[in-house]
């Protein structure tokens, strides 16, 4: 294959990852008439029509799901030993797109990342919170932060911080009007402040453990949230009660803004880890990224 096939081909996968030709032409640096082009010559070698294009929308055909599908990992691939071989030079350089909770972004990858850039001016970090299970190959992130027993066996997991403990709180103002709950199943007669998960919409489960005995809670409440930092708002001001890390309700415990309850269902669990395939080639950029960020007890 020749090297315009290969570049019309990565053309063609950015175009359906932006599902829109003047953020890919913008991204790929060319103009947005040459862009067009370059597709209108891939589906005339191909003879097939790969996007279907509205005036307000590009998505892929059934045929162009089919090229993304199988050829899109393979340019990736490519793209990423590419990177590799680029940073074989003095001082490391590269992109880290990273995926988190808000909590983990915040508290663990920023510190590390703030290092890491200050010292090496040619490492770009990008992080992007969310509370989705994200799929850190197809969405194109190198390595994304779980708890260590969600992370499937086919991933590297490099432990990035702690054990973690959940934490059930709520303010003052809260508790003068409700009674203090003493199990999970008084929850059911509280109002609490649900998260939303951005995947399938659902609401999270608050989850505990007592004794070896585990229990899920699906709580209700009149404030629904897809970030944490809106549930804790709310908390303060007497919205309901949040389940949220004990790190990220520590400051507002400490400073009596809100008040721990249900603590002896709230058993230690699994910190966080660093995930990523383990197929993957680190870059010299990533390497340092992972160094900096493994925890040492």
């Amino acid at each position: 294959m020749s090297a315009d096939n290969l570049n019309d081909l990565a053309s063609f996968l950015v175009v359906a990852q932006e599902r829109n030709f003047t953020r890919a032409a913008k991204r790929l640096g060319v103009s947005q008439s040459a862009l067009s082009q370059t597709i209108r010559t891939l589906e005339t070698r191909l003879g097939l029509r790969l996007l279907s294009r509205t005036t307000r929308r590009v998505a892929p055909t059934e045929a162009g799901e089919q090229l993304i599908s199988k050829i899109g990992p393979r340019i990736e691939e490519i793209r990423r030993e590419l990177d590799v071989l680029s940073e074989l030079r003095e001082k490391p350089s590269g992109t880290i797109r990273l995926t988190a909770t808000e909590y983990a972004a915040e508290a663990i990858l920023w510190p590390a990342a703030a290092k890491l850039v200050k010292e090496y001016k040619d490492i770009k970090v990008e992080i992007v919170a969310s509370y989705g299970l994200t799929d850190i190959v197809a969405d194109r992130f190198d390595a994304g932060v779980r708890p260590g027993e969600t992370i499937d066996g086919d991933m590297i997991a490099v432990p990035i911080g702690p054990k973690l403990s959940m934490a059930v709180a709520g303010s003052p103002e809260y508790f003068a009007g409700h009674p203090i709950p003493k199990t999970p199943q008084d929850l059911t007669s509280h109002s609490c402040i649900n998260l939303r998960l951005p995947i399938h919409g659902g609401l999270y489960a608050w989850e505990f453990e007592k004794d070896g005995r585990e229990m899920n809670v699906r709580v209700d409440g009149q404030l629904i949230f897809n970030t944490g930092s809106l549930l804790l708002k709310a908390a303060v001001e007497g919205g309901g009660l949040v389940y949220l890390p004990e790190g990220q309700v520590a400051p507002y415990l400490k400073d009596g803004r809100l008040m721990r309850v249900l603590q002896d269902w709230c058993e230690p669990f699994s910190g966080y880890h660093l995930y990523y395939p383990s197929r993957r080639q680190p870059t010299p950029a990533f390497a340092l990224l992972v160094d900096a960020l493994r925890y040492r007890e």
